[in-house]
Order: C-alpha cells, then structure tokens, then sequence
C-alpha cells in the first residue's frame, strides 16, 4: 500500500521537520539514485564494464610505474597489485562519489527549482552510483585474490566501517562543493583538480609506509590517507599498519567536515532556485 501525506505550508515547519521530510522523501531518493545508474552509462557500448576496465587499468599501470620501475617496497608479503588495488578502492568509491555531488545540484536544477523536498537527498543519491561500482569492484579484487593465491585475514570484517568513512569524506566535501557551485560555477572546473592531484598526494599507487615519521601526523591531513591505510589492513591483514594518531585525527576531521558541510547547506538552500 502506497503511503500518503499531506504538504502542510507554515511559518517554521520546513525548519522543524526538515529531517523528517528527507524519510518521507525516501522514494525520491530511489528515483534519483536510480535514474543516476541508469544514465552513467546510457549509449555506452560495453556499458557497465567500464566500472571493472577503469580501476583495473590504473591498477595495472601504477603497478608497473610504483612496482616495476620505481621499485617502491610492498607491505610485507603482500603482492604489489593488491596492494595498489586495495588503495584504489576507496580512492575511486571517493572520487567519483565527490564529482558527482559536486555537480548533482546542477543536473537538477530543473527539478529544484519546480518542487519542493530536502534539497540534501540530491547530493546523496548522486553518490549511490559509486557505491554500486565499489560493490562491482570487489569482484576484481576475489579475482586476484585467486590469482595470486592470497588469503585475507580476519580484519576485513573491518571493511564496512572504512567504507562508511570513506562514504562520509565522499559525502561531506561533496555537499559543500555542491553548495559553492550553485553560486559560483568556477567550483566545476576546480572539482577535476582536486581529484586529480589528490590521487598523486594519496598513497594509493604506494604504502604510506615511505612516508617520514616526523610528517605522517601533517600527511593525515587527507583524511583519504587513513581511509586507504585502514582499507589496506582489511585486506592485506597483519602485512599492513595502521597509524592510529593519524586516524583519529582524520575522524575527528571527517567528522567535522561533514557537520560544517551539513549547516553551510541548509544555510544556502533556500536561495539555490534563486541562483540555478
């Protein structure tokens, strides 16, 4: 049975129950989610495949450029593959998810400016995509997993809480890129920067283990560098450490970064049909 309910316009009410709206949108949420898988590869020939060719070609070039001939070490036993595989993982699943939010209130505008709902569950939904190729990525990594005769251990029960961290890095520079560029349309050609040189300033082509000591606590500044450590000791087991002060520095940052992104939203929500 298909639930109903009544949009009440009042003084304050948007403000009160704006929380309360988002669950009740939840099915504009699904919409859009889906609508946004059903058109990343709309009129692509191999479709879909392209979520697999993609890190799988970066994985096999930092491999041989890291690898072969820099001849970067290895975390313990581990083979180099996995190991830039397992860094690429959730440097993907947080690019693609901040290129989308970024840009989400853009490609909706239309929408935004016809309908009321939670503007929030745009950048959101934008980055369900990511998931679904996140989830399409895991399959390559059984598959070398097999290939190389590699066990992980027991920590990759962990890997669903590194995932959510890496969702909230993802969601909450996202949600404050989106808010810029209603405004300021520059943030759509800064967005591309930002991605790529984070990629050249994370270790997902190396082990963070080259780094200093003296600079690891500076280097934990990119909160993406303890999400790939942390996605590394799911994988690669005891082969690979975690630099727990640079961690709970990176939460305490995450964390910060998704509130402030939340309240400069809802600061600048209101006037997004004004500027779209």
């Amino acid at each position: 049975m298909k639930e109903e309910f009544d949009l009440v316009i009042e003084p304050g009410r948007i403000e009160k129950n704006y929380w309360q709206d988002i669950w009740r949108y939840r099915e504009l949420f699904y919409i859009l989610s889906w609508r946004d898988i059903k058109v990343r590869y709309k009129q692509t020939v191999i479709g879909i495949t392209w979520s697999i060719i993609r890190p799988l070609l970066t994985m096999l070039i930092f491999t041989f450029v890291f690898g072969k001939l820099a001849k970067l070490p290895t975390e313990g036993n581990a083979p180099y593959a996995i190991l830039v595989f397992a860094g690429m993982l959730p440097w993907q699943f947080f690019a693609n998810g901040l290129t989308e939010s970024s840009d989400s209130l853009i490609t909706n505008s239309n929408l935004i400016s016809k309908v009321y709902f939670p503007r929030l569950i745009i950048p959101i939904s934008s980055i369900m995509t990511s998931v679904l190729e996140l989830l399409i990525s895991f399959f390559i990594l059984i598959g070398l997993f097999v290939y190389f005769n590699f066990i992980p251990s027991w920590h990759i029960l962990f890997l669903p809480f590194f995932i959510f961290i890496a969702f909230l890095s993802s969601f909450g520079l996202g949600l404050f890129l989106s808010s810029m560029n209603v405004k300021f349309r520059d943030f759509r050609y800064i967005v591309p920067f930002i991605v790529q040189l984070g990629l050249y300033i994370s270790p997902v082509g190396f082990s963070s283990t080259i780094v200093p000591e003296k600079w690891k606590i500076f280097y934990s500044l990119n909160p993406m560098v303890s999400v790939i450590e942390g996605f590394r000791w799911c994988i690669l087991g005891g082969e690979s450490k975690i630099y727990f002060n640079g961690m709970i520095f990176s939460l305490i940052m995450i964390c910060l970064l998704v509130w402030v992104s939340v309240k400069f939203f809802r600061k600048t929500e209101k006037s997004f049909a004004d500027f779209i």
